[in-house]
């Protein structure tokens, strides 16, 4: 698919179709940037999304033990520190 380069004020501007932006899952921001001579536009994700849904599921199923035993410290924890 060709696009044109159009003016937009000082600057210059690509119109996406409709299509496009839903199929890459492009937001309000997007990510930039420059390999050898072409533009990659990556979409952006949140840090933690879909955490909150992943959360729900494991307490849900009841899956949400622990992952790390009990701390048991080193020595410096044994012998600097009073717990």
């Amino acid at each position: 698919m060709r696009a044109e380069i159009i003016k937009i004020g000082n600057s210059q501007g690509l119109r996406l179709p409709k299509v496009i932006l839903e199929q890459c899952g492009f937001g309000q921001t997007v990510e930039l940037r420059v390999e050898g001579n072409c533009l990659i536009i990556e979409p952006i994700s949140e840090v933690r999304a879909g955490w909150d849904a992943a959360f729900q599921s494991l307490g849900a199923a009841q899956d949400d033990a622990p992952l790390l035993n009990e701390f048991s410290g080193n020595q410096f924890d044994q012998d600097e520190w009073a717990w």
